[in-house]
């Protein structure tokens, strides 16, 4: 307990979680990264994520799939179950979550590749599955960052799940 309270984390193993239902970022913590020295991916999966369309309002429901390099920092996992909650109300579409939660997950953690990719459930007749990725300027992750987008679609997987 000592060490979760040293690192500043307040939402794992508090008894009194509170649900954001509108978009929060504040609820995202981070703690220390005990292997900084190492590269290794870390992956999230989240097959509830449920966010709103910002014209009709109805609900858009996806799987996302987060992995990340991390530096010194890294994200705790209860904390973005809380994050990715709070888009239950949000209005905004595929592409902006998708690209609003990278660009969040990368201020917290200065990470050194990170990548989200949306797998969203077919409305109208088309599903959306929009992917982002960022390398860190000036590291090998940069070019791995290039080369993984501009390969990412060239062997669509096939869908078969929804």
């Amino acid at each position: 307990m000592t060490d979760r309270k040293q690192e500043g984390l307040t939402q794992l193993g508090n008894k009194g979680t509170k649900y954001s239902f509108d978009y929060d970022p504040s609820v995202l913590e981070t703690f220390k990264n005990a292997h900084p020295d190492r590269d290794y991916f870390v992956k999230f999966n989240f097959p509830e994520f449920t966010s709103l369309c910002p014209i009709t309002h109805q609900p858009d429901f996806a799987t996302l799939h987060i992995s990340y390099v991390p530096s010194e920092r890294m994200v705790e996992s209860k904390s973005l179950k809380l994050y990715l909650f709070s888009f239950r109300n949000h209005g905004d579409f595929h592409e902006d979550c998708i690209n609003k939660i990278a660009d969040d997950l990368i201020t917290l953690m200065d990470p050194k590749y990170l990548e989200v990719w949306g797998k969203f459930m077919p409305r109208g007749g088309i599903s959306i599955d929009p992917y982002v990725n960022y390398g860190k300027e000036g590291t090998v992750w940069e070019k791995v960052a290039f080369d993984r987008l501009s390969t990412h679609d060239m062997y669509p997987e096939k869908i078969d799940n929804r």
